[in-house]
Order: structure tokens, then C-alpha cells, then sequence
């Protein structure tokens, strides 16, 4: 995967915590960061598709321990 070279102003704080967390893992600040934008890029994409989710029976009250149990073991 090729790489694009950018510059962005950091709070000395926060630089000071990477490097700090960079020491202990063993691995360079600038992997951190890179995690970071990686974070941030994927909680605000925006998804063309809808999400499938699971479409449930029932009329809107939650189960009880014992019928998601039941549920669960197929009793």
C-alpha cells in the first residue's frame, strides 16, 4: 500500500502520549498516528449501502432472561 506524505498541527500533549506509547509497544510514533487517521476516516465514512440488519418477531417488549435463554438453547 503506498503512503501519502501530510502535515498536521498537534497539541504538544497528545504528541507527548504517542511518544510515550510508541516507547512501550515498540513500534514508531508514526504508526500510531497512522492508526489514528485510520480511526477517524472509518467512524465518519458514510455508507452508500443500508446495513442487513436482522428482523426480529415480537411487539416491542423486551425478553426475559428465561426466553432469551430458551431462545438460545433451543429448548
Amino acid at each position: 500500500m503506498s503512503m501519502k506524505r501530510t502535515n498536521v498541527y498537534a497539541d504538544p500533549e497528545d504528541l507527548a502520549l504517542i511518544k510515550e506509547a510508541a516507547r512501550r509497544r515498540g513500534i514508531p510514533e508514526a504508526e500510531i498516528i497512522r492508526e489514528g487517521i485510520h480511526l477517524a476516516a472509518m467512524a465518519n465514512r458514510v455508507w452508500d449501502d443500508p446495513l442487513d440488519w436482522p428482523v426480529f418477531d415480537g411487539d416491542g417488549t423486551p425478553a426475559t432472561s428465561d426466553e432469551v435463554t430458551k431462545a438460545m438453547t433451543r429448548e
